[in-house]
């Protein structure tokens, strides 16, 4: 009997946890679909990713059922994606699921021909009809029925959806989006925002940094107070609600409630970077120090847990433990009864939400034997807390922090969930970036080496001879060409990076991947970049998206990149590059600008005003960190900065800026030369007149 099939020699954690299932799975490659070819079968595509609820369930109430895989195994070749791994593949099914359900998810179902060529699409299938819901075992006798007896049928259906597909990934060159689309999005925004609870949406609630981004940037474009209260409304709700873990920190994927308090459990690296960036970044704008707390917390929690030996950064960790969702993170009354003592208990039950006296009332009465599991969360702020409790912020953090510890480390004796331990270039890109921004902001060292290592990383792990990233490395391997993620995603750290150190290695290696993007990714005719480079696998259509989806779209953060760097260079053409990339778009963002707002962040920038600013003087002085550091304390998202050290005679900043050759000190110290709109002022050593001239 099969013990093991064709993924027990796969990288990916995902793959490798269907290794031992009965279902004959091979991982994507040829060789299926040259067997599905042979034997004339269907081939049944099944995406998911290691961390996944309802992938767990299905592989379990299917794919591990004798009965369901024997039928399979008889009926199609069945292959296995981690859409971590190969999104490329991902995002071709998924958008025909999508056209075709008009929903999806994953798991992700497809049933296609030979070719490759879909001509069914589903999500989660149980094994028996339950519901409503379509069984695995009827829906493989369905196609199995339908491929014998309407093959012609089939043929002629799929050829129809791959001109769908490849329609639906076209792009025309446009004019340029019209300045008000700005407004435009703000009001949509605001009409979508719940007020209680924050958010743009009810019940689930995905924390969509990218919205965020695009209203600081608008805040500060128009000073729109209701775009801030936007913001913070948000954040506060977050950082109080249960889909925040309270005891190791870190943001859970989405909150199935209005109210942020019941989350989905698992925690994915993204969300950590983007919320990380959106903390800290409101932080500059107000100065309110609960934001930059939850920005040090969220990055505690990687380091602690979601970061290698070498230094990167893994992927995810499941909502399961124990074969059962968030058990690793509910609570019972019994269990503070084993760590804290009577008064530790009430203060903690009264901050995070927990009943004491109902429970105790319950079990006095014979109806709650079984204490019930709380989830932590908190109605009221951490200053609020203090004012009730007539103490200071500061006295009740350090109280609470005890408290947390004692909590913690109980908790870390429990069955912990999974970990993906996948490293991928775009999220830890992400990432990076993240503690870049952190650490420039509140003067951190320690945030920007953890940025340092996790790029060493990349650069000497996941990157090939011709100087081409590589998408994924676990256990020892590097594999998969890089997507345009990859690139632009690690390029925007590399700016971050950059700014943070002034180290130009970054910012030469921000151009070397830039290049690559343009030569291999940019579609020449209508402009933007495509998923895949011009030398990948090919798929049935070579995607190109703009959309926002859990993360910004990489043809978004490939426009601000290009922006940016344009502006740090002196380099006109990658300025046109950059806004050829919005007007490529310019139909679909106009038409539902919700849908791109990060795209909206680089149009923003576009229409500026934009500000270099280049400081002359010696890197190790204090009148030089002084004025660089009066740069970073508050929200500047328009302004580019670049360093030109004084005490070197030929620095490496002039072969990349050539512009920044005669820009010396006055008198030998620190000295600002302000541009604005390509306009500049006479330089100063003064950092309030500095400071004046960027207002």
């Amino acid at each position: 009997m099969q013990t093991q099939n064709r993924l027990k020699n796969e990288k990916s954690p995902y793959l490798l946890q269907h290794a031992d299932n009965p279902v004959d799975w091979y991982p994507w490659c040829e060789e299926a679909f040259e067997k599905a070819r042979n034997e004339n079968k269907p081939v049944f595509l099944s995406i998911g990713y290691s961390t996944c609820h309802w992938c767990h369930v299905m592989e379990h109430e299917s794919f591990e059922d004798h009965e369901v895989a024997s039928l399979m195994n008889d009926v199609f070749i069945s292959i296995k994606v981690d859409r971590e791994e190969r999104p490329d593949i991902d995002t071709i099914y998924m958008t025909f699921c999508q056209l075709i359900t008009g929903s999806g998810g994953w798991p992700l179902t497809i049933i296609m021909t030979p070719d490759k060529k879909p001509f069914f699409a589903g999500t989660y299938f149980p094994k028996d009809n339950s519901y409503g819901r379509t069984g695995m075992i009827e829906l493989t006798k369905t196609i199995h029925d339908i491929w014998t007896t309407k093959h012609d049928d089939v043929l002629n259906s799929a050829e129809q959806i791959i001109a769908l597909l490849k329609d639906v990934t076209r792009t025309n060159a446009d004019e340029f989006p019209d300045p008000s689309i700005l407004a435009d999005a703000f009001q949509q925004l605001s009409e979508n925002f719940k007020p209680h609870y924050g958010g743009f949406s009810d019940a689930p609630k995905f924390p969509t940094a990218h919205n965020l981004f695009y209203l600081l940037r608008y805040w500060k474009r128009t000073g729109a107070q209701k775009s801030l209260k936007m913001i913070e409304t948000t954040l506060n709700a977050m950082r109080k609600g249960g889909i925040f873990d309270h005891i190791g920190f870190g943001f859970h994927r989405y909150s199935t409630d209005s109210k942020w308090l019941v989350p989905h459990f698992e925690k994915m690296l993204y969300d950590q970077a983007l919320l990380a960036m959106a903390y800290t970044e409101t932080y500059q704008a107000t100065g309110k120090n609960e934001y930059k707390a939850t920005a040090q917390q969220l990055l505690t929690y990687i380091m602690q847990d979601m970061t290698s030996p070498d230094g990167a950064f893994y992927s995810a960790e499941d909502a399961d433990s124990e074969g059962e969702e968030g058990k690793f993170y509910l609570w019972t009354l019994g269990d503070l009864y084993k760590v804290l003592n009577k008064k530790e208990i009430e203060l903690v039950c009264k901050i995070y939400n927990i009943d004491i006296e109902k429970e105790a009332n319950n079990i006095e009465l014979g109806i709650g034997k079984i204490m019930d599991h709380h989830i932590l969360h908190s109605t009221k702020t951490l200053s609020e807390w203090a004012d009730e409790l007539k103490t200071t912020t500061q006295d009740l953090s350090v109280e609470l922090e005890g408290l947390r510890q004692k909590l913690f480390d109980f908790r870390n004796s429990r069955v912990h969930p999974h970990k993906d331990d996948k490293i991928l270039t775009d999220w830890n890109g992400l990432m990076i970036a993240a503690f870049a921004k952190a650490g420039q902001n509140f003067e951190q060292p320690l945030y920007i080496n953890t940025a340092e290592h996790a790029v060493s990383f990349i650069l000497e792990k996941m990157i090939q001879r011709d100087g081409r990233l590589l998408h994924r490395y676990r256990d020892g391997q590097a594999a998969i060409p890089a997507y345009l993620d990859d690139y632009a995603f690690l390029t925007w750290s590399l700016i971050e990076l950059y700014e943070a150190t002034f180290n130009t290695d970054y910012l030469k290696r921000a151009l070397e991947f830039t290049d690559i993007l343009l030569t291999h990714f940019w579609d020449v005719q209508n402009g933007g970049f495509y998923f895949t480079a011009d030398d990948g696998e090919q798929l049935l259509t070579r995607s190109k998206e703009v959309y926002d989806g859990a993360i910004p779209s990489g043809n978004s953060i490939a426009a601000m990149n290009l922006l940016r760097l344009a502006r740090m260079t002196g380099n006109a053409q990658l300025e046109e590059k950059g806004k050829h990339l919005i007007q490529a778009f310019s139909h679909l963002v106009t038409t539902h600008p919700l849908a791109y707002v990060q795209l909206l962040v680089a149009l923003d920038f576009t229409l500026g005003p934009t500000y270099e600013v280049v400081i002359a003087g010696n890197s190790q002085a204090e009148d030089t960190q002084r004025m660089i550091q009066s740069l970073r304390t508050s929200f500047t998202p328009h302004i580019i900065m670049l360093l030109r050290p004084t005490e070197i005679k030929n620095p490496a900043i002039i072969s990349i800026a050539p512009f920044t050759e005669y820009h010396t000190s006055i008198d030998g110290k620190a000295t600002a030369y302000v541009c604005r709109n390509h306009a500049c002022q006479l330089p100063t050593i003064n950092i309030d007149h500095m400071l004046a001239l960027l207002k």
